[in-house]
């Protein structure tokens, strides 16, 4: 079953109000300006008289993504139509496993991305994207960040208008946003002033769930969620702020390289930790320091990571 980020937005001001989903742009290097893209847009009654709840889920997989671009990127309007993504992994940390990074994009006989394969140029967290060489004025396309709903569905999030024959280079960022409007999935819209007073739903802690309540004074209330397991093996949610209970300090011991969560407090090796912070930076054979926060380390080495959860023993 995919991992998935689920947003529960809940109207309490009088009126129905329109929602839309969109994320922060990833970091680019070899594109101009950045564009970002809606998700998701929908409407909502009020809770008091209608008891709904409007809710919006992505799967936890970094796509890479490219569209034909119909006219220069324009707030209001799609983006563009022809499309085509693949799902790629960004490049871990030093000494991570290598991971398949880079996909080559191809415009002839049409728009395409080729399965990715693993190159050593992209930094850490970013994936690589390969421009042909084509004629940027006769035609241009849109190259970044996309992302994939339940339904299937794949939308590029953000973007720059890729210039031929260049490695584009991407850093996903995984912060989502509510914001009252209506822009459906793919328009093009204007992030600087939507975030401003959005919501702000921060997924890079490992939060898996966000209650988001718009208030009717026109704030809004966001509590995160993670999903881990408990010491009987079953799978609860708890709310984020007492999901950090755990971190991870470097060989050392001089320093907090990650945070996590330790099910009941249960500290004795092998150690489990879920819901890292930074799971990038932790390697299987490697040694750290583990403990609660603020109290005693035990020395360790990482004998098992999958995901955002590794397990320690001594």
């Amino acid at each position: 079953m995919a991992t998935t980020i689920t947003i529960n937005v809940q109207n309490n001001s009088p009126a129905l109000q329109n929602f839309f989903f969109f994320q922060q742009p990833a970091i680019y290097t070899g594109g101009p300006e950045v564009y970002t893209n809606s998700l998701y847009s929908q409407a909502l009654l009020p809770f008091e008289t209608s008891g709904a709840i409007l809710t919006f889920s992505l799967v936890i997989q970094d796509y890479a993504g490219v569209q034909q671009q119909v006219t220069p990127p324009t707030v209001g309007k799609p983006s563009g139509q022809l499309a085509a993504s693949q799902a790629i992994t960004v490049t871990p940390a030093a000494g991570g496993t290598p991971t398949k990074n880079t996909t080559t994009m191809t415009v002839n006989p049409s728009l395409g991305l080729s399965p990715p394969v693993s190159t050593p140029g992209p930094q850490a967290g970013s994936f690589r994207i390969i421009t042909p060489v084509f004629n940027p004025t006769l035609e241009n396309y849109n190259a970044g960040s996309a992302l994939r709903t339940l339904t299937g569905g794949v939308t590029l999030s953000n973007f720059v208008t890729a210039q031929p024959n260049t490695n584009l280079d991407c850093q996903p960022i995984r912060i989502f946003y509510v914001q009252t409007g209506n822009y459906t999935a793919g328009t093009v819209m204007n992030f600087t002033a939507s975030s401003a007073t959005a919501a702000v739903c921060d997924a890079t802690p490992g939060y898996s769930t966000f209650s988001v309540v718009y208030n009717a004074n026109g704030t809004w209330t966001v509590t995160p969620y993670a999903l881990v397991r408990g010491a009987n093996g079953r799978g609860r949610l708890v709310e984020g702020a007492t999901a950090v209970n755990a971190e991870v300090l470097n060989e050392a011991g001089t320093a907090t390289i990650s945070t996590g969560y330790v099910a009941d407090n249960d500290f004795s090796p092998p150690i489990l930790v879920q819901n890292l912070s930074h799971p990038a930076v932790i390697n299987v054979l490697a040694d750290y320091q583990v403990g609660p926060i603020g109290g005693p380390k035990l020395g360790t080495t990482c004998i098992e990571k999958q995901g955002t959860s590794a397990t320690f023993a001594p």
